[in-house]
């Protein structure tokens, strides 16, 4: 690789990230002396992540001739292969005399990565490496870097962080101040609608930039790296799993939905397909905790990584986007143990179920008329199946209140609150 082409895209780098003005995200820290492999969706803030590394670097006192940041995308780069990885090297060592810190910027471009990243931690570097799809977390790859990198699952803001970003007060005082509170539940408004994507903030034009986003995460992520050829079937899939949010759904139902539309396409292949978007971190899925090992796999709810993404198939479906929001929330905090409740033995059919945390949610835009009857039913007959201590949730557009019912207390939390933790 031609040393001088590398350098010039170190050196656009260095002003790229001496331009850039960056959010604190204080619910990310990083151990000075590790290395990191920094995954999640695509736009969801992993190179600003690196870029505020490098700015406190820099701060402490390292020269700039000591980082090295390459991003894998820039187009100079489109002919780099594993064997050009030494060239990164030697040039460090023409630019400084120190150790460098390096940052690889989607990596997972360049096959065969890993086994450099290995041979650079057992050489004590310092490196921190992005990418966009969980390929990068598969078992054969873990067993190369051989647990020298720690991973960070990188989502784009949640409420709290895209106040902050919008400079938006939403302290306790805030809460409970008219305008204040007004303003918060503005923006709650519109991240509802527009998720979190941190680039999206700055544009009047949300809707189209979160289009290009999955434009991006589709045709690159997940249609052209998996060698798709019926591109349409997968369009028309991902067009129906947003349809179906708030519902579970079976691989054969949607083998059924595509048939009936005139989509020939297997069920294996149905199944491919959604794993690859599970695997750009498009889409995510909650399974039923009273099922059993199969069903769990076969029959789950799925929702979307990022309210923006799911709004691009709706059309002024607020329920959807209000379930879609908690699932979202409750994944970040509870990764690995959100569940949905449902039995057709007892009735229960309970949206979200947090086994850690005690805590069993019903998402509803208002219980006003019948739905109170069905989201209070519901969880009185969870209560009456254990005698453990749980703390029951309704969450709401806007709707506020404490419900004591057969000595069960049922907290009835806005969606702006139950997002703020309040």
């Amino acid at each position: 690789m031609n040393h001088d082409l590398l350098k010039n895209i170190i050196y656009d780098q260095h002003e790229l990230i001496q331009n850039a003005d960056i959010v604190a995200r204080p619910s990310y820290s990083f151990e000075p002396n590790a290395n990191y492999v920094l995954v999640g969706l695509r736009r969801a803030g992993k190179s600003t992540l690196l870029f505020k590394i490098v700015q406190d670097l820099v701060a402490k006192g390292v020269t700039w001739e000591q980082i090295i940041y390459i991003n894998f995308e820039d187009e100079r780069l489109s002919e780099f292969q594993k064997e050009d990885f030494n060239d990164i090297l030697s040039v460090q060592s023409e630019l400084s005399a120190e150790r460098g810190y390096f940052f690889f910027d989607e990596i997972q471009i360049v096959p065969g990565w890993e086994k450099f990243c290995r041979r650079m931690a057992d050489a004590k570097e310092h490196v921190y490496v992005t990418g966009s799809n969980a390929s990068m977390l598969s078992r054969e790859i873990s067993t190369t870097l051989g647990g020298r990198y720690l991973t960070k699952y990188v989502t784009p803001y949640d409420f709290d962080e895209y106040l902050t970003a919008q400079n938006v007060p939403h302290d306790t005082r805030a809460l409970l101040q008219t305008k204040a509170n007004g303003r918060i539940r503005s923006y709650c408004a519109e991240y509802l609608q527009y998720g979190g994507f941190p680039e999206a903030i700055q544009y009047t034009a949300k809707r189209e930039y979160i289009s290009s986003v999955y434009q991006k995460i589709l045709l690159g992520d997940i249609i052209t790296r998996n060698g798709i050829r019926n591109d349409y079937a997968i369009k028309i899939l991902m067009k129906k799993l947003a349809e179906s949010v708030k519902s579970e759904i079976s691989y054969t139902k949607l083998h059924g939905i595509l048939k009936s539309i005139g989509i020939s396409v297997g069920k294996e292949s149905i199944i491919d397909y959604i794993q690859y978007a599970k695997d750009a971190y498009l889409i995510f899925s909650v399974q039923n905790y009273y099922a059993r090992f199969a069903e769990k796999e076969s029959n789950p709810k799925y929702y979307f990584s990022d309210n923006g993404l799911l709004n691009l198939f709706l059309d002024d479906k607020k329920p959807s986007l209000l379930e879609n929001a908690v699932a979202v929330y409750l994944t970040q905090n509870h990764p690995q143990d959100v569940f949905y409740l449902k039995s057709p033995k007892t009735g229960i059919d309970i949206d979200f179920y947090v086994p850690s945390a005690r805590q069993v949610v019903q998402v509803a835009y208002s219980i006003q008329g019948d739905a109170y009857e069905r989201e209070v039913g519901n969880l009185k007959k969870f209560a009456a199946t254990t005698t453990e201590t749980h703390r029951y949730v309704i969450v709401t557009y806007e709707e506020e209140k404490i419900i004591n019912d057969s000595d069960v207390k049922i907290e009835v939390v806005p969606l702006m609150k139950f997002l703020l933790k309040c």
